[in-house]
């Protein structure tokens, strides 16, 4: 456990060090008129395009169901998977192609 525990606190330090030299990068872009005026222009073409994707997003509205449809069904997937691997069932999937994949787990910690 205390290895562990050294390793969290090394990556803690080292996303400090991270953020701290992240602040000062930015200070440094923010500095920059040039860098400052390509921000604006930018922006600018952000809002142009947000109005250009709303309109036409409209004509296809079928999109955001199918999207909804696709998280759901892979939740469904992660939920069946974990009860298969508890159980220690194998778990292998095939695509049309004849690809064939294994589940990966990922831990990470939450603050509490």
């Amino acid at each position: 456990m205390k290895q562990i525990q050294d390793i969290f606190s090394k990556v803690q330090e080292t996303k400090r060090k991270q953020r701290e030299l992240n602040r000062a990068y930015r200070d440094s872009l923010n500095n920059t008129q040039q860098y400052v005026d390509i921000l604006e222009k930018m922006e600018e073409l952000k809002q142009k395009k947000k109005i250009i994707v709303e309109n036409l997003k409209k004509e296809f509205p079928q999109l955001d169901r199918l999207k909804a449809d696709i998280e759901s069904d892979n939740l469904m997937l992660s939920d069946l998977t974990i009860n298969c691997m508890i159980k220690g069932e194998p778990i292998e999937i095939v695509d049309e192609y004849n690809n064939k994949y294994q589940p990966i787990l990922n831990v990470k910690f939450k603050k509490i």
